[in-house]
């Protein structure tokens, strides 16, 4: 069995809740958790450079195996040695299975026990996504944390599909682990992915299955896919004391600043979304008093920077109409500006979340932040 080079450590607890801060660290530079991973599935955060993103404060980035399996292929990722030297990212990457790609692109695929037979959003061509397959694809990315496989279904799902989908994504999770340890050279990370629906007693099950495998980390996968608030913040509660605490705990696909805070409190250590950098391009952009849309007519005669508080590129040099000016008129420096200002919004917000926490602080934290919103 390859020995895992991938060592996480936990720093610091909350007395009254579960919010932990912790380190991790892989071949690629250390992690400070908890941690929000900007999305790049195609080798890029839209609109923004390596260097800016190390400017704002990015520790790691995700990619997506699905994604960069179509396009632009390992053949070409092969040329570079992996996604880091292709794209001119130093630090940790980490890479998504393709799993959920797979749900939100159902009606082009078709999942078996031996994997997923799809046919490709891009020109047609038609592919099978085997558990092994998934694995060497993220091998030949050369990822610092890879994913298992899994099975996501939608919401609201019956229990029947629930069960089939946790059973089978356990059963896949065996085969990456398998190929992970036979195969994987560089020795880096590779997490479970506990799926189960909403139903809080098969989440347990899977999260307790999943741990009896091993794995350097655990993620609660099948989140943020149209269920209500309070049923996923249930969910991850019921779940997540079911994982190794000794291991990272990482909720996928999720979310919004406020989303960030409970979670973290439920002992959460790792976070990815698109909605920061998705929203920029559509003109919302966040702040601690709640989210603003730029294109607003309010904004128009505006001289204020987007957040006068806020100490990102964007916000020491740029005021709110002008950009409402760039969004009305379709200029392309409008993404870039937007996007910077909330990935430093989220970061920034991480940043303090994680001195609260070893400051034995974060429940007034979390007071303050929620104080904020509501006085706005």
């Amino acid at each position: 069995m390859i020995p895992d080079m991938f060592h996480f450590r936990v720093i610091k607890e909350s007395k009254d809740t579960r919010a932990r801060t912790g380190f991790f660290q892989t071949l690629n530079g250390g992690v400070e958790t908890p941690v929000f991973m900007p999305v790049g599935t195609l080798a890029t955060v839209k609109s923004l450079s390596p260097e800016e993103l190390l400017n704002i404060g990015v520790q790691i980035i995700l990619g997506n195996t699905y994604h960069l399996y179509l396009q632009p292929g390992c053949e070409i990722i092969g040329l570079f040695s992996g996604l880091h030297r292709f794209m001119h990212w130093n630090g940790p990457i980490l890479t998504d299975s393709g799993g959920f790609q797979v749900f939100s692109l159902s009606r082009l695929s078709k999942i078996s026990e031996e994997g997923v037979r799809f046919q490709s959003h891009v020109d047609g061509s038609r592919h099978m996504l085997t558990p092994e397959k998934a694995v060497e694809i993220q091998i030949c990315l050369d990822s610092d944390v890879m994913m298992c496989l899994d099975n996501c279904i939608a919401y609201p799902a019956g229990r029947r599909e629930a069960e089939d989908a946790l059973e089978l994504t356990a059963r896949w999770a065996k085969r990456c682990k398998k190929t992970w340890e036979e195969h994987s050279p560089r020795k880096n990370a590779l997490f479970g992915i506990v799926q189960g629906g909403m139903f809080k007693d098969l989440r347990k099950r899977a999260a307790d299955s999943m741990a009896e495998l091993g794995f350097s980390g655990y993620a609660l996968g099948g989140l943020s896919v149209g269920e209500p608030k309070d049923i996923m913040l249930e969910t991850v509660d019921c779940a997540l004391p079911h994982l190794p605490d000794s291991k990272p705990k990482y909720i996928m696909g999720v979310g919004t600043p406020e989303d960030l805070v409970e979670l973290v409190a439920l002992g959460a250590d790792m976070f990815d979304c698109v909605l920061p950098t998705r929203n920029a391009r559509n003109g919302q952009l966040f702040t601690g008093s709640g989210t603003i849309n730029i294109c607003n007519a309010r904004f128009k005669n505006d001289t204020e920077p987007i957040e006068p508080e806020c100490e990102c590129y964007t916000c020491r040099n740029y005021s709110r109409a002008y950009l409402r000016h760039l969004f009305m008129t379709r200029e392309l420096l409008v993404y870039r500006l937007n996007t910077i200002h909330n990935l430093h919004f989220y970061m920034d917000l991480m940043q303090r979340i994680r001195t609260a926490i070893r400051r034995g602080e974060f429940s007034t934290f979390r007071k303050d932040f929620y104080r904020k919103l509501e006085c706005n």
